[in-house]
């Protein structure tokens, strides 16, 4: 009689920068692993000759092998098959951004689609500071385009709404990002003092993403790694990484920038969450436990009034219902927030019924 082994499921190797060809690294991992992925693929530039300033110097400009492509078709080929790999790898409620310029985001945006993600939003970064047009044959090229995509229409994705508001000042974050790209100390060089990477994005702009659609301890692959932002932004704020990056220069220059952060403490990482996300509690809660008693009144703003019933409902003349329908219809309105709606009398002072939910929320976190 012969036993049969069990096969152990592969160890994610989380917070590493994996070495090889991202589709080839992206197929050998498990299967739903990955919370969001940010990629920031070739561009392929189709750079024909140099590019110079007035001063006849010369940009420093992407043309480095990675970044080219036979042609479109070879590219598309390209495409398709990272996107297929990376879909792969994402949990059934993941998603992924991608980053890009004109030369390839709408060619990127319809593969992805034909792959079968599902497009949320697309968000310009305009640069604030962007690199000048020296020949004066187009505009300045100052923006560029990602894509949020969840794995399917109906994943339930991570949007902490509440989180980017704040970080824009209370106001609701839009779809155009106004961000400075890297320059200054941001600005990674290599030992000849050029720069480290041609197209190195800024932190702020992997800060907002990651605030916006991830949770500290949420899994985030990078499959063009290049020299770790994604890696040091997600370190910084609680989150584990995956880097996958071909070029061993760059692999060099990630690892030891990511060894030099610091992660935020624990206290730090916690961000403002939707009022939609708390957990529900029904009013009949708070005639169970004794915080409002049948017959007592519970006055609105405007100081009409209703008694609570012993089913949690509320009654006043002809009006029965819910705390939500029966402020609506002393209102004339066609819906209600009975929370904030309504008030209480205790000790002579006015006390929100809200209050009440927020005790209960309290004792079940």
């Amino acid at each position: 009689m012969t036993t049969k082994t069990r096969k152990e499921a592969p160890t994610l190797p989380l917070n590493q920068i994996l070495p090889g060809d991202c589709i080839e690294v992206m197929n050998s991992l498990p299967e739903g692993s990955v919370d969001l992925i940010f990629a920031d693929p070739p561009y392929n530039l189709q750079l024909k000759g140099d590019l110079h300033r007035p001063d006849n110097s010369k940009v420093d400009a992407v043309d480095d092998a990675w970044d080219q492509f036979a042609s479109f078709k070879a590219y598309d080929k390209f495409t398709r098959a990272w996107l297929k790999a990376a879909r792969r790898l994402l949990k059934p409620h993941g998603a992924i951004w991608v980053i890009g310029s004109y030369h390839n985001i709408f060619r990127v945006g319809a593969a992805m689609q034909n792959e079968g993600y599902w497009i949320l939003n697309d968000v310009v970064w305009r640069k604030s500071n962007p690199m000048p047009n020296f020949r004066g044959k187009r505009f300045t090229n100052a923006h560029e385009t990602m894509i949020w995509a969840s794995k399917a229409e109906a994943s339930k994705y991570t949007f902490n709404y509440e989180a980017l508001k704040a970080l824009n000042e209370g106001i609701q974050m839009r779809s155009d990002w106004v961000l400075p790209i890297c320059t200054g100390h941001e600005r990674l060089k290599n030992e000849n003092g050029d720069k480290a990477h041609p197209t190195q994005k800024p932190e702020s702009l992997l800060h907002r993403v990651l605030v916006g659609s991830t949770n500290p301890g949420d899994v985030v692959l990078d499959p063009f790694f290049g020299t770790g932002t994604t890696g040091a932004v997600a370190k910084m704020l609680g989150r584990d990484f995956i880097g996958i990056e071909r070029e061993a220069g760059y692999r060099e220059v990630a690892q030891k920038r990511i060894d030099r952060v610091r992660k935020f403490d624990k206290a730090a990482l916690e961000v403002s969450t939707s009022k939609r996300a708390e957990p529900r509690v029904p009013f009949g809660q708070l005639v169970e436990r004794g915080m409002l008693r049948p017959g007592e009144v519970l006055i609105s703003p405007r100081g009409k009034t209703a008694k609570v019933r012993a089913d949690g409902t509320l009654i006043t003349g002809d009006v029965r219902g819910s705390i939500h329908q029966v402020g609506a219809a002393l209102e004339g309105a066609p819906s209600c927030n009975g929370w904030t709606y309504w008030s209480f009398k205790q000790d002579g002072k006015t006390v929100p019924i809200d209050l009440l939910r927020q005790q209960i929320r309290a004792e079940m976190s």
